[in-house]
């Protein structure tokens, strides 16, 4: 068991990794601004109200932890707002629930430069591609970046999913595509055998 740090519990992403931490019987310090209205008292869950542009309280929230998971929005804060107070409350594991936006298409480009991409989805999968850049340049921590499919969706819990490293991945109909549900499962498995060191790799089905 151990004791998982998740930054922004409360949405949609990271009450999914909540839900399959607590599944596995880890123990969960859940981070958001309203996280005790939202999440309530649950066993093995600790909720702790934070704003995470306040680099104290993350870093006293963070403290203790095995592992941080942080599910929070990119556009909102840069890179570090989170792997700073991370680093200095002394845990050296750091998983990012990232983007689609930078990951790769078969001829080497940037899903988020090709035709057609959301231009309401620009800002966050910018901001995306600047936290995976700099975490490609980060020395002290063990961190994985880990991005969802083009769609990143509400459904069941499979179990079942592709992993792959740099480039989207596209099912057989085409279609790109993960649920919240097995995006966790495939998170924690990475928190519990990990094998994507100061990596980024991608799930879908």
């Amino acid at each position: 068991m151990s004791n998982i740090a998740i930054i922004g519990a409360t949405g949609r992403a990271g009450g999914q990794l909540l839900e399959e931490a607590l599944r596995r019987g880890h123990h969960v310090t859940a981070i958001a601004r309203h996280a005790s209205s939202k999440i309530g008292q649950r066993a093995g869950v600790v909720t702790q109200d934070v704003d995470v542009n306040d680099p104290q309280a993350l870093q006293a929230a963070v403290a203790g932890s095995d592992v941080v998971l942080s599910a929070a929005h990119f556009s909102t804060l840069n890179p570090e707002a989170i792997i700073e107070p991370v680093k200095k409350a002394g845990v050296k594991r750091l998983l990012f629930v990232g983007g689609a936006g930078s990951l790769l298409l078969p001829d080497n480009t940037k899903v988020i430069d090709s035709k057609g991409f959301p231009k309401e989805y620009l800002p966050e999968a910018s901001a995306g591609g600047v936290y995976l850049d700099t975490l490609r340049n980060e020395k002290d921590l063990d961190w994985t970046f880990i991005s969802p499919s083009a769609e990143f969706v509400e459904g069941e819990r499979t179990g079942t999913f592709r992993l792959g490293k740099d480039h989207l991945l596209v099912s057989a109909e085409g279609k790109s595509w993960i649920t919240f549900a097995d995006f966790a499962i495939a998170m924690l498995d990475e928190v519990e055998q990990p094998k994507h060191s100061r990596q980024r790799f991608t799930v879908g089905y």
